[in-house]
């Protein structure tokens, strides 16, 4: 039913609420606290939001009196909210309020160490710069664009500066020529734009390039979240071992209290915030202490000598999965189409033959035009595990995937690296090795002076992380095919291929599902991406 507002509340109401008749409306020009403030008092009263809004918070001297007077919000009326949200949020203990106000927020001039750290939560929105489009040839303010930590003092600091303005030195000399490679090798098709020929050309050269720079290299990152996911994150990076990432969580505290404050008053509160820190903090350090005892009396292992060479490791290896999980996706296929118990249907499903389960399967995914169309949550039924050796830079684009389980090892010089083919054939494997060998030099020489996390900065991207990825079928779908699109950077590609490959071998029907995986050999991977960018600039479909 329409609620009926006076002609003086509409009048109030219109600033706030695009519209003011139908059941569904949206909030704008408002606080994040008061709109946090407004939805945890929606959740105890009666009241429709808008008449809540007239009646809390539009008062004699809130947010009404101050916008009929030419100001946009009124003092009282936020003070109002925060009080509110405050008892809400401490009376009841009710969390979930927190996650009624969210603020976009930018992390500028960030190590690619930070970065990752920044970006682990789930609940979180990211956009960083990325190395495919942006060439790190330049010198704002007069220096290469990486951070150098505040742990590093002296000599060390001294040597880890010259190393990495040499790796970028030889970075930027390479770019021209490595343009020029490709120009060469992939001439431009009379019918081809210059634009879309130039930035294809362009990216290639980067992609091959950017196993050169190292960890340290700075990027932008813009972060949207709500009170609650900031207040987790915070609470880590505060607990984290490196400087940088402790002084962005100061940073970000401060600037998150001009807009959010009343979401983050626990943070750095000792008994709450702080205790909370410290259990991370704790929890760290006693299991490295735990793994060094048990892992490290193994004779065999530390004896290996540390890889600096070519990898023998498989690159993606499937570490766990369901051997039943084809039958169990297709039971939980039929769960919502049926009126049996899933204990049933499971049995049912397991005394199917191949084909009649093919069958269930192709009728619930359906004929999909595009990777966007994904099928229904009964892929979640099974999961995989795959343990990753793959280069930091691939690392680096799959790590933002966030609706599964992913954790990583140290960055260290000690898994070997890679070499894209066209580094040898343009001429630039000397340079290419010297780099990684002074990166591998510096980090050693970094280790031994006692600070390991910051050694990592100084690791070029061509070295390979370990990490781990656990996704159910229906997020491997979306990695997979995503990561695999002929536009997509020859490293990550290849993981998601092998992923592909490897789920197939186990659960056919599961891969053949994944339509839009591609397994395709590419040459210039941004091609068909920039003729299609080009058409929409120019208004064709």
């Amino acid at each position: 039913m329409a609620e009926d507002f006076t002609r003086e509340e509409q009048a109030a109401l219109a600033p706030y609420f695009t519209n003011l008749d139908g059941p569904v409306f949206a909030l704008v020009n408002l606080p994040e606290v008061v709109k946090g403030a407004l939805f945890a008092r929606y959740s105890r009263s009666p009241k429709s939001l808008r008449r809540l809004f007239l009646d809390e918070f539009l008062g004699p001297g809130g947010l009404g009196a101050a916008a009929g007077h030419g100001g946009s919000h009124g003092d009282a009326g936020a003070r109002r909210a925060e009080e509110l949200f405050e008892r809400v949020f401490v009376e009841y203990g009710d969390d979930s309020v927190a996650q009624l106000g969210g603020v976009h927020l930018a992390c500028e001039g960030a190590s690619n160490i930070l970065t990752k750290v920044l970006e682990w939560g789930r609940l979180m929105a990211y956009l960083e710069q990325s190395t495919r489009y942006i060439p790190y040839d330049d010198r704002p303010g007069g220096r290469y664009r990486y951070h150098v930590p505040a742990e590093l003092t002296g000599a060390l600091r001294e040597r880890y500066v010259a190393t990495l303005d040499r790796c970028f030195d030889l970075y930027g000399a390479w770019l021209p020529k490595l343009r020029a490679f490709y120009e060469a090798k992939f001439p431009r098709a009379p019918a081809e734009s210059e634009t879309v020929y130039r930035m294809t050309i362009r990216a290639k050269a980067l992609d091959t390039l950017r196993g050169m720079l190292p960890a340290a290299t700075t990027s932008n990152v813009g972060i949207y979240g709500t009170g609650q996911a900031y207040e987790q994150l915070l609470l880590r990076l505060r607990a984290h071992p490196l400087r940088e990432v402790r002084d962005y969580a100061d940073l970000m505290l401060v600037e998150l209290r001009k807009v959010i404050p009343a979401f983050l008053k626990r943070v750095d509160v000792p008994e709450r915030g702080g205790a909370w820190s410290t259990y991370f903090e704790d929890t760290r350090r006693e299991t490295r202490d735990v793994a060094r005892r048990l892992l490290e009396r193994d004779p065999a292992r530390a004896a290996s000598p540390p890889m600096r060479g070519l990898i023998v490791q498989d690159e993606v290896t499937l570490t766990d999965y369901d051997p039943d999980g084809e039958a169990k996706i297709v039971a939980a296929a039929l769960y919502a189409v049926s009126s049996r118990p899933d204990a049933e249907l499971l049995e049912l499903a397991r005394r199917m033959t191949a084909e009649e389960r093919s069958a269930v399967l192709a009728a619930y995914v359906g004929k999909r035009l595009n990777r966007r169309h994904r099928p229904g949550r009964a892929f979640e039924r099974t999961s995989y595990r795959f343990d990753v050796l793959g280069d930091y830079g691939a690392f680096r684009d799959l790590q933002r995937h966030r609706l599964l389980t992913l954790e990583w090892q140290r960055l260290t010089p000690r898994h070997g690296s890679v070499m894209p083919e066209a580094v040898a054939e343009a001429g630039a494997a000397d340079d290419w090795r010297r780099v990684l060998a002074e990166s591998a030099e510096l980090h050693d020489a970094i280790e031994a002076a006692g600070p390991s996390e910051v050694a990592s900065y100084a690791v070029s991207m061509a070295y390979r992380v370990r990490f781990y990825m656990e996704m159910n079928a229906r997020e491997a779908m979306h990695v997979i095919e995503l990561r695999t699109t002929p536009q997509g950077h020859p490293s990550y590609r290849r993981i998601c291929q092998a992923m592909h490959r490897l789920i197939g071998e186990r659960h056919p029907a599961i891969a053949a599902a994944m339509t839009f995986a591609d397994h395709s050999t590419v040459e210039l991977e941004r091609l068909e991406a920039e003729r299609a960018a080009e058409r929409r600039r120019a208004g064709s479909p």
